[in-house]
C-alpha cells in the first residue's frame, strides 16, 4: 500500500478541506497523482525499463472508473460541491479496491 507516499496528501488535504480551501486540496491531489505517473514513472524507466505485466489491466480499469465517477459528480446534486455521500462514495471504491488486490 502507498500510505507513506500518500500520507503527507492526505494531511495537506484534509487540513485545506477543514479550512474551507477546496481549492488546494483538490489541486493538491490531483498534482501529486499527475507527479508520480509522468515523473516518477519517467525516471524509473529511464534507470531500468519496466515491464507491462497483463494484471496492471485490473489496476487501470479501476483508475479509469473512478475519474467516470469523479468527472459524474459536478453533475449530481448537490452541485459543484464534493459532498459527505461523494466522499463516502469514494472510500467505498477504496474499500472494494483493496478487497480486490487482496483477494478478500
Amino acid at each position: 500500500m502507498q500510505f507513506g507516499t500518500s500520507l503527507p496528501e492526505l494531511v495537506t488535504s484534509v487540513t485545506a478541506a477543514f479550512k474551507g480551501n477546496s481549492d488546494i486540496a483538490i489541486g493538491n491531489i490531483i498534482g501529486s497523482n499527475i507527479f508520480n505517473i509522468l515523473l516518477i514513472i519517467g525516471v524509473s524507466s529511464l534507470i531500468k525499463p519496466i515491464t507491462y505485466n497483463i494484471s496492471y489491466n485490473t489496476e487501470m480499469y479501476v483508475l479509469i472508473a473512478s475519474t467516470v465517477v469523479l468527472a459524474l459528480f459536478p453533475s449530481i446534486p448537490p452541485k459543484n460541491e464534493m459532498s459527505r455521500l461523494n466522499g463516502l462514495t469514494y472510500l467505498l471504491f477504496y474499500g472494494a479496491y483493496l478487497a480486490l488486490l487482496f483477494n478478500i
